[in-house]
């Protein structure tokens, strides 16, 4: 047997004040908050969820806001770049859009693709890409209409201790095609319109420390329960030490980490974020798992208010 993975699931983030976080994410780049919710294993720290209109998955970027902690430092076993997807001819907009908020950025190009990179306010390294692929995000907000909006993750850019072992678990195990290499930059690419180009730096770097401003781990899609049990037997019989299947209420997960410390998890796209909220009003209300809702005022006291505002 052999598995594929289609691409990106969601991307899970350190960040720093939520306000500060929901500004940028849904204020400047125009995603939308589809769920807040909290850290299931942390309760008294949120965990957001942004993506397109529907959150897709695909297009999902989570975050821990974790206010006055300490900043983490980039490094080998983390996702150094988180690359999102935009309409072709919307780099325009962007240039201006960013400009208007004081985002610095630069400009450079990639496999023969134009690229512009800059950094969110607590430090995690994003960049923009112009391709045809993937549906146009209906979302509407503070000025970003569906024409230049955000599709979803163009892919991320992988730093790795053992780039040669995340290399052939890339090739063997996750099922993606490599595509070229320009520099120390590997390229690889799934069958999904999504989340489906991954670059590999293809020098080890020495580990990086979680913190603010890094990405705690990458999931990558099943299709639903029964692929992900196959996935788990699968990483398994590669030789990595998986995990029991976890229930995030939106999803269910696995996880492991690969031979060049990077954390994986596969996540099944059902049930998504609409079950315990309507398509129309995802991410309005703070969300809590079962476990958790006889403590709501308790936790509510402990999280920091926040509002989704259109930004001047």
């Amino acid at each position: 047997m052999t598995k594929q993975t289609t691409g990106i699931h969601h991307i899970t983030a350190i960040v720093g004040h939520p306000q500060e976080n929901m500004d940028f994410y849904a204020g400047v780049l125009g995603l939308r908050l589809v769920k807040q919710t909290v850290n299931f294993d942390d309760p008294g720290t949120y965990h957001f969820y942004f993506g397109n209109d529907g959150g897709k998955p695909g297009t999902i970027i989570t975050f821990f806001p974790w206010p006055n902690a300490y900043p983490g430092k980039l490094g080998g076993g983390q996702v150094g770049v988180t690359t999102y997807l935009i309409p072709v001819g919307a780099m325009g907009f962007w240039k201006e859009r960013l400009t208007k908020f004081k985002v610095e950025f630069t400009e450079m190009e990639r496999f023969g693709e134009q690229v512009l990179e800059f950094d969110d306010p607590h430090g995690l390294h994003l960049e923009l890409v112009e391709r045809e692929e993937g549906g146009l995000n209906s979302w509407n907000f503070g000025g970003v209409t569906p024409e230049v909006a955000i599709k979803g993750f163009g892919g991320a850019t992988l730093l790795s201790t053992q780039p040669e072992a995340t290399a052939e678990l890339l090739e063997k195990v996750m099922g993606l095609t490599y595509t070229g290499r320009e520099n120390d930059i590997a390229r690889y690419r799934s069958a999904g319109e999504l989340g489906n180009v991954v670059d590999l730096k293809m020098t080890a770097l020495p580990r990086g420390e979680m913190g603010v401003g890094t990405v705690h781990h990458i999931a990558w899609r099943a299709k639903d329960d029964q692929d992900q049990l196959e996935w788990q037997d699968y990483v398994h019989d590669h030789g990595y030490g998986v995990t029991a299947v976890q229930d995030r209420n939106y999803f269910n997960a696995v996880y492991f980490r690969e031979h060049g410390e990077i954390l994986f998890e596969i996540a099944t796209d059902p049930p998504g974020f609409a079950h315990d909220e309507t398509p129309e009003t995802m991410g309005s209300e703070l969300k809590l798992p079962a476990q958790y809702e006889p403590h709501r005022a308790q936790i509510e006291k402990v999280l920091l208010p926040f509002v989704v505002r259109e930004l001047d």
